[in-house]
């Protein structure tokens, strides 16, 4: 046991846990038993709340422990993330203000709810409700495994400290909705600058320098004998890893929870200064990647997980192995608090959805807006449960596959969420078969996709096992790649062009657009 990192992991939980409390009285809602004061914080974040918030959506324990480890496992194909948050701030920069305008003025929660009313359609609703529950579950759950690796570190094993701490989310999750996290975010953030930046400077000086470092990597690489590792993109990864960039920036901000913390915010301008200010966050991430190249200098061994190594415990093993045990305890604070804030704004994005779009579309539609917060209370709590069950029985390593599988499922919505801000040519039987057609497509691609240990070339397992599509099984003789995600959406807008026309000349009817169903010209509801 490293007791010292452990208690002062300890301390620090208990701190966040009250911050957490004291949430509920921090910007008191003027009506707390309304979901858009407990699952929007009221819809009154600023610039500087909203940019914590939305940081703290993207940059998880999940980020904090998976991309360095892949890269410690793989090499520069864990890169993927820093080219993919630089392309997805513009293209955010296009939509999200847009989104929130017409949030705003519908009163819209979630996506669900402006898909409803944009296309007249609560099947297209229900079906984006639903993919969008279904691709966050896994994501909550992968939040675990940062907290599992930390743990570990400590020399804590077993499940139970998992239960507590979630069990303490959510207690305080439950109590103060989206303000609890949006609070804890401050600490999150501040500690992740802290410990990276310090990583950074003060790893490689000890090591002997850059140099050293890539050296160091480019040795174990070439000690190998799996051909897919290595500190450049081998002949054959441009085009995987290229769809897997640009899928990963376009499936970003469709993830419910990043839309709740967009919709959170005061005012437009709050969206686009938010936006505008969040590649701050890719230069952390570039610094944070090089932690697996540095645990491969160090000397890193990661633990043991089923009888095969477990990546994902080389940060925190780094950090002890290189930093005095009051810092390193620091170091598995700041992993910690990263798992407990996305944790809850993903649950509250989930309750959100099931709230709004099943329980009051299907199940309860003369619901108060009392009922509503409720059920969404209710819902968060059944949703992380859900979380800790899928961490504890099945594979971890399984778990993290189930992330990339999120991906390609929840790039699915795009065609009725983002092109329906913008147009209502697409007709809404249309978008469901597109819809249907896409996540058919892209399952079974999942399907067909074994897990490969990159070191060794060994199959971990046969299925479900990654997100980069071989074209061989297309009966293309080639050994590219390419982003299964990609593929599907293309398949689903194929898809939906198609029957659009042809719909329409059989003249099925369309659904009513209620955002326009107000006194205010077009132009200015769907603000240009």
């Amino acid at each position: 046991m490293k007791w010292t990192e452990l208690t002062i992991l300890i301390v620090a939980f208990t701190l966040v846990t009250v911050l957490g409390f004291a949430a509920s009285r921090w910007r008191r809602a003027g009506d707390p038993e309304h979901l858009d004061e407990w699952g929007l914080g009221g819809r009154d974040f600023g610039s500087w709340l909203s940019w914590f918030l939305i940081g703290g959506d993207f940059y998880t324990a999940y980020t904090f422990v998976s991309v360095p480890a892949l890269l410690f496992a793989t090499g520069a194909v864990g890169f993927f993330p820093l080219p993919y948050s630089i392309i997805v701030y513009p293209l955010v920069l296009l939509v999200l203000p847009r989104l929130w305008t017409v949030a705003r003025r519908h009163g819209h929660v979630t996506t669900a709810d402006f898909v409803r009313a944009r296309h007249g359609s609560s099947t297209l609703a229900l079906l984006v409700a639903l993919t969008g529950i279904v691709a966050t579950m896994p994501y909550i759950a992968l939040q675990l495994v940062g907290i599992q690796a930390v743990l570990k570190a400590t020399g804590l094993h077993g499940e139970w400290p998992i239960i507590i701490a979630f069990a303490v989310l959510a207690a305080y999750t439950y109590r103060s909705g989206l303000r609890a996290p949006a609070l804890i975010a401050f600490v999150k953030d501040v500690l992740i600058f802290v410990v990276v930046l310090a990583a950074v400077i003060y790893v490689p000086i000890r090591l002997g320098g850059w140099d050293t470092v890539f050296a160091a990597a480019d040795r174990k690489y070439a000690g190998t004998p799996g051909a897919a590792d290595g500190t450049l993109l081998g002949p054959s990864a441009g085009l995987g890893y290229s769809t897997l960039a640009l899928g990963s920036a376009a499936a970003l901000f469709l993830y419910p929870h990043s839309v709740t913390g967009v919709l959170a915010a005061r005012d437009r301008g709050a969206v686009r200064r938010t936006t505008a200010a969040l590649p701050a966050y890719s230069l952390l991430l570039g610094l944070l990647a090089l932690l697996g190249y540095m645990a491969i200098a160090a000397g890193v061994q990661p633990m043991t997980s089923g009888g095969r190594p477990d990546p994902n415990t080389v940060v925190p093993l780094l950090y002890d192995k290189m930093f005095p045990d009051w810092f390193a305890g620091i170091a598995f604070t700041a992993i910690g608090v990263s798992a407990l804030v996305p944790a809850a704004i993903m649950s509250i994005a989930a309750a959100n959805l099931f709230t709004r779009n099943i329980y009051k579309e299907y199940l309860r539609r003369d619901a108060s807006p009392a009922a509503e917060a409720r059920a969404a209370r209710v819902t968060s709590l059944t949703v992380k449960a859900g979380a800790v069950a899928v961490i504890i029985l099945l594979d971890p390593q399984f778990s993290i596959d189930l992330q990339l599988i999120g991906g390609v499922i929840v790039l699915q919505t795009l065609p009725s969420v983002v092109l329906g801000l913008y147009t209502r040519v697409l007709h809404r039987w249309a978008l469901i078969a597109g819809w249907a057609a896409g996540m058919a497509c892209g399952l079974w691609m999942l399907y067909v996709t074994p897990s490969v240990e990159a070191a060794t070339g060994r199959v971990l397992h046969h299925h479900w096992g990654n997100a980069q599509f071989a074209l061989s099984h297309l009966g293309v003789p080639t050994d590219l790649t390419v982003y299964a995600g990609v593929l599907a959406v293309l398949v689903n807008l194929a898809v939906t062009l198609l029957l659009t026309p042809f719909v329409r000349r059989m003249g099925v009817r369309d659904g009513e657009d209620l955002t326009v169903s107000d006194p205010a010209p077009v132009a200015h509801t769907l603000p240009r």
